[in-house]
């Protein structure tokens, strides 16, 4: 199936590498062709050099790029427009690719077979969810630390490069090191709102640990009975220039981890006027409505269809328990209203307004609104008017990306917030300069509010255990996933 693993730090150091076949004839030393494989991640020009005859342009068409017949600077600047890498695409040495990036981390893989690449991609996903599951917490340090066991996890997680046990639970009975503990670190190049971060406890390994001094720490004991619930949700949204809702979708799921001794049954339940179907009418009047929803392997329906209610035995390490998702109206937590006026021919000023919609008594965390500029602008100044409450309010304009940023670390809700920016463009603004602003793109997580409305009734442990009271840690967040205002 694949022909070599490896994971990569974020400095495209080979921190993990593992080969399980090669061409015949043929002995690929397996930092050249990470190295060569970072370099196309890192610098992405929306091509991919694959085997002679082949079309390697990914469907770009005419917008692949020749040296021979554009100039150094012309090319810089396709090359900005084509974004991130894909996760699969073709190299020189006749090579699929594939990787995942985890925690700053990249998963990757290459196969010369005719593969799936949404098997893979998967097998890639699984292998950094078992690795995190051991480790207690993804990271370069962790991994360092940690070498045999994940080098024996490789072992059993794959075999000739087809995965064989992928499931954390069922790799306990194979694997017999135990793992180094590190503290847990942020995302790299993103921060983390304390109120949205996970607990420590979440950290801890599914397995007996050593700390980094040597000594033996046990799960069995001095531990507490807890059970962490999140409920995610990720927002998609399209908005028109006059702010109006074109297109909006919720992608959520509720994911758990579980750290009860015994493994006892759990009883989840959820609002009772949950709806699915867009079609289904419910006695409980206006309740929440989904398109569809998904649920684990190792929860039981038997009570879901008139209470609502899941059971389950929880598996070790993170898992999700169901995936849901929403379209249609609801009520969005920004509402994006901007404005472009051309004062001079080549000068313009461009207002975004944006209203927060949520309750008072929550806030939108590490917001960032960015607004792409013409490549003729030669400078723009920001001010903002700022209402009570926001902090770390700041707009300024990033001459070597083209565009205006403007970041807040605490968004408050039922206020509003007003960028104005003066623009100045080397030449004229035509209707063709006039089409490369925009569109507007915001960044944002709201801890402990979800726009769906879906919420936990309660979380109980199904049989009557006198003494056992377990601690559970319910958290909602959310996030967005494309929030994007048309100018």
């Amino acid at each position: 199936m694949i022909t070599n693993f490896f994971v990569l730090s974020p400095r495209g150091d080979t921190v993990i590498a593992k080969t399980y076949r090669s061409k015949s004839g043929v002995g690929a030393h397996e930092r050249s062709h990470t190295e060569a494989f970072f370099r196309k991640v890192k610098f992405w020009d929306g091509v991919a050099p694959g085997t002679p005859g082949m079309d390697t342009t990914l469907g770009l068409g005419s917008l692949k790029i020749s040296s021979a017949d554009t100039g150094e600077g012309e090319s810089k600047e396709s090359a900005k427009r084509f974004g991130d890498a894909p996760p699969v695409f073709v190299m020189p040495d006749g090579y699929s690719y594939m990787h995942v990036k985890r925690n700053g981390l990249i998963f990757g893989c290459a196969t010369e077979n005719n593969v799936s690449p949404v098997a893979v991609i998967e097998l890639l996903s699984k292998i950094a969810k078992v690795f995190k599951d051991y480790c207690g917490t993804l990271s370069e340090e962790s991994i360092r630390k940690n070498f045999i066991l994940l080098y024996e996890l490789l072992d059993e997680l794959l075999d000739y490069g087809y995965p064989q046990v992928t499931q954390t639970e069922n790799l306990k009975a194979f694997v017999y090191n135990e793992p180094i503990v590190v503290a847990p670190v942020a995302d790299t190049g993103k921060m983390i709102n304390p109120k949205t971060a996970s607990a420590s406890a979440v950290h801890k390994p599914v397995i007996g640990s050593v700390d980094s001094d040597g000594k033996k720490t046990s799960l069995s004991s001095n531990q507490k009975n807890e059970i962490f619930v999140d409920i995610l949700e990720r927002l998609s949204v399209l908005f028109s220039n006059n702010g109006y809702v074109l297109n909006s979708t919720i992608d959520g799921c509720i994911q758990m981890k579980s750290y009860l001794a015994g493994n006892p049954q759990l009883r989840l339940a959820l609002n009772e006027d949950l709806a699915i179907g867009r079609n289904t009418t419910t006695s409980y009047g206006s309740g929440v409505t989904v398109d569809d929803i998904n649920f684990n392997d190792c929860v039981n329906l038997s009570e879901w269809e008139h209470g609502r209610t899941l059971s389950f035995f929880p598996p070790d390490g993170e898992f999700i328990v169901l995936n849901y998702r929403m379209t249609g109206e609801f009520k969005t937590p920004f509402r994006i209203f901007p404005s472009i006026e051309e004062v001079e021919p080549n000068k313009l000023e461009i207002s975004v307004h944006v209203r927060a919609e949520i309750p008072d008594n929550h806030f939108g965390a590490n917001v960032s609104i960015e607004v792409p500029l013409p490549q003729s602008t030669t400078v723009a100044t920001c001010n903002v008017v700022s209402t009570p409450g926001a902090t770390g309010v700041n707009a300024e304009y990033v001459s070597s990306e083209k565009k205006l940023l403007w970041t807040l670390k605490k968004f408050p809700g039922c206020t509003e917030q007003t960028m104005r920016a003066k623009v100045t463009l080397s030449g004229p603004c035509t209707s063709q300069i006039r089409r490369e602003i925009g569109p507007i793109n915001m960044n944002f997580e709201i801890p402990m509010y979800n726009v769906s409305s879906l919420q936990v009734r309660y979380l109980r442990i199904a049989e009557n255990m006198p003494g056992y009271t377990p601690y559970r840690w319910v958290r909602y967040v959310t996030q967005s996933s494309s929030y994007v205002c048309r100018l």
